[in-house]
């Protein structure tokens, strides 16, 4: 059973012809993430290197999921159209992002 169960989605869609993501939680909230937002806030360590470095990536629009790999119980790997496939999303980090949209 994951760590943080108040965090792990109930509802995951991933919306393929308008490149949103949808998660939705147990307590009723949703978040709607388009692929650029979630490429850009990747926390793999490339890319949190980039950031360190004071080089943050800004994700074209144009990019778009090109899959989404279950991590155990413990969240997804996304795959995004530019190549990156390192990315790691926890179901904790997930919830924070939807917090703060």
């Amino acid at each position: 059973m994951p760590l943080y169960t108040d965090t792990v989605p109930t509802q995951l869609v991933w919306h393929q012809a308008s490149g949103m993501l949808e998660l939705g939680w147990a307590d009723g909230r949703e978040a709607y993430f388009t692929a650029p937002q979630l490429r850009s806030a990747c926390k793999c360590s490339a890319c949190e290197k980039r950031r360190r470095d004071g080089h943050p990536l800004a994700a074209p629009t144009d990019t778009a999921l090109t899959g989404i790999e279950p991590v155990g119980e413990t969240g997804v790997q996304l795959l995004f159209s530019d190549g990156h496939d390192r990315g790691i999303y926890p179901w904790p980090y997930l919830h924070q992002l939807a917090l703060e949209a």
